[in-house]
């Protein structure tokens, strides 16, 4: 739409860096004595697909309806496009499809009549348009089906292709996933990547952190409403700068390693493998290091972590911070 991209135009920095599509500012909300969010700072660039993760009672819904203007923050602001919330909410808000919890849908309504229902609210969309979102979430075939007959997984897709009805530069989705087979989760992840090739830009919150590691390219973790981290996946799952090494005569390769001091906490796996930190930090000079102690590894990679590794390691940090 000629429209977003003069929003998107307005947005872009002199920098040759993707420009910044959604921005909070210090934003808070209190609920009496208790801080639900507290004095939080995010960027979301064009084309990211971001997740937005958490405990439950982290703060990641009462971020999101504060994001889409549906309460109003105790303290801060929210600029989407460059542009402020507060005072521009009606110009900005049709540019930005939203997925919210469980979507409310017409139960006594079909998918298509549901569809063509929201868009009387937005002030007209196309037939053509309906069909489109239809085929991307899979409901074409059941599209004159009343809602009532659809399963939570249908109805969850129903609500995201309401969110993409007036074709969003922003799209902002609250477990989409809810709901779905894993047959539909694949499916989910697929469209995301689709629109965020397309060039939109996407902030999700989701359970499903499995998902969230293959789609995602930062995540934004959030407990007891403060920022916890704010990283890219890759960095967040580079298990700490140790190597996985797998070798013959790991024990004894352990025994030489546990002797060096870059290489006190080397241990093995549970599938008998080495894991070890390097000397300079260099996967290269460990290779070099064991080969001529007589150890050559048969292969020599990064640790890794999954997220939800990542995850619980980060909130029970945070716990032990705050604690002290």
């Amino acid at each position: 739409m000629q429209a977003d991209h003069a929003l998107t135009q307005a947005a872009a920095p002199a920098a040759q860096s993707a420009p910044v599509i959604l921005r909070t500012i210090e934003l808070t909300k209190q609920y009496g004595a208790r801080l639900a969010v507290k004095h939080l700072n995010l960027e979301i660039k064009h084309g990211e697909i971001v997740g937005f993760l958490g405990p439950n009672g982290a703060g990641k819904t009462t971020t999101i309806r504060m994001i889409l203007g549906l309460i109003a923050p105790t303290g801060g602001r929210v600029e989407i496009f460059g542009r402020d919330l507060a005072s521009e909410r009606d110009f900005l808000l049709p540019h930005v499809g939203a997925l919210v919890e469980m979507p409310a849908l017409y139960q006594h309504l079909t998918g298509c009549e549901n569809l063509r229902a929201m868009g009387a609210v937005l002030g007209g969309v196309s037939r053509q348009r309906i069909e489109e979102v239809l085929e991307l979430v899979g409901l074409q075939a059941r599209q004159r089906d009343r809602v009532r007959t659809y399963s939570l997984g249908m109805k969850q897709r129903l609500g995201l292709a309401i969110a993409l009805l007036n074709d969003p530069d922003l799209l902002i989705l609250d477990e989409p996933a809810n709901g779905l087979d894993p047959a539909g989760i694949v499916e989910m992840r697929d469209l995301l990547q689709r629109l965020a090739n397309e060039g939109k830009t996407v902030f999700l919150s989701s359970h499903f952190l499995g998902e969230v590691q293959q789609i995602c390219s930062r995540v934004i973790f959030l407990n007891a409403g403060q920022l916890v981290a704010n990283k890219t996946v890759a960095e967040l799952t580079r298990g700490q700068g140790e190597y996985v090494v797998e070798l013959e005569q790991s024990q004894e390769a352990l025994d030489l390693l546990k002797k060096q001091p870059w290489g006190a906490q080397a241990r093995l796996d549970d599938d008998g493998r080495l894991l070890t930190s390097a000397p300079g930090d260099s996967g290269r000079e460990l290779y070099a290091f064991l080969a001529q102690a007589g150890f050559p590894p048969e292969s020599l990679a990064p640790a890794t972590q999954n997220l939800e590794e990542v995850f619980f390691s980060l909130i029970n940090n945070h716990e032990g911070d705050k604690a002290q």
